[in-house]
């Protein structure tokens, strides 16, 4: 990869990292009472768009994430001559491809804010959802959420995370910070998930037809478990941010 595409790349991964600090800090603030809301993806842009050159931060959010669905797709879409298996290899792309997919949705709906197109009023899960097939896509949906559940689980308990940050240059105190970093935040990650995939299972039982979302599992974290444990795994997630910012710049972005 040159210099200028993994410059791309690690603008991508930086503003991903910014979009986690959000959705932890507007969280963590609602639950502490200090203002704030229970916050995902959509409502960080909302956020962002009512800021002092809203427009232009919003801009730089949308080439962010653009940068973040290049260097995912880079992936998706480069050899994994290294694997040692070739299915090991197509789950990678699989999972590669989906998160590029997200955020390239992201993407387009930043811009859409940018230009006053609007937000996109209905996601495109919240869309099929309305067909004959909903509660077979909230378990397929489920199913996927579980597996990343537990796969952030898996990479916060055995360092694989580790991978992704170059920790030749580091001090000893800096690397243990971030393995510390990187263990809070992939667990907080894997906690949000592993509740989105009760959810959805949980829709399916219920047949609805409803779609589910962080703002979702945080009102589930405060109704079971109170105020300070919601606001205890947002600030996971605001960990989890810092834990982006800083593979964006002691990465080597290889594709592994």
């Amino acid at each position: 990869m040159s210099n200028k595409k993994r410059n791309f790349a690690r603008f991508g991964v930086a503003t991903k990292g910014v979009v986690y600090l959000l959705i932890g800090s507007l969280t963590a603030l609602a639950a502490f009472n200090l203002g704030g809301q229970k916050a995902n993806s959509g409502n960080v842009l909302d956020f962002i768009s009512r800021q002092v050159f809203g427009q232009v931060l919003l801009g730089a959010i949308a080439a962010g994430l653009i940068g973040y669905v290049f260097w995912r797709w880079y992936q998706a879409f480069t050899s994994f001559e290294q694997e040692s298996s070739a299915s090991k290899a197509v789950v990678k792309r699989i999972a590669y491809f989906g998160s590029g997919l997200f955020y390239g949705l992201l993407a387009i709906s930043a811009i859409k804010r940018v230009i006053g197109a609007g937000s996109d009023g209905k996601s495109i899960v919240a869309s099929l959802l309305s067909s004959a097939y909903a509660t077979t896509l909230l378990i397929v949906i489920g199913v996927i959420v579980l597996i990343k559940s537990l796969y952030e689980f898996y990479k916060a308990y055995s360092g694989k995370f580790r991978e992704h940050v170059d920790e030749s240059d580091l001090k000893e105190k800096a690397k243990k910070m971030v393995i510390n970093v990187g263990k809070i935040g992939h667990t907080a990650r894997g906690i949000v998930s592993g509740i989105m995939a009760y959810l959805f299972f949980r829709a399916a039982y219920q047949g609805s037809k409803s779609d589910v979302g962080k703002v979702d599992v945080f009102n589930f974290l405060q109704d079971t478990f109170g105020q300070t444990i919601m606001g205890i795994i947002a600030v996971g997630l605001i960990v989890y941010g810092v834990f982006m910012l800083i593979t964006s710049k002691y990465s080597s972005l290889n594709v592994n």
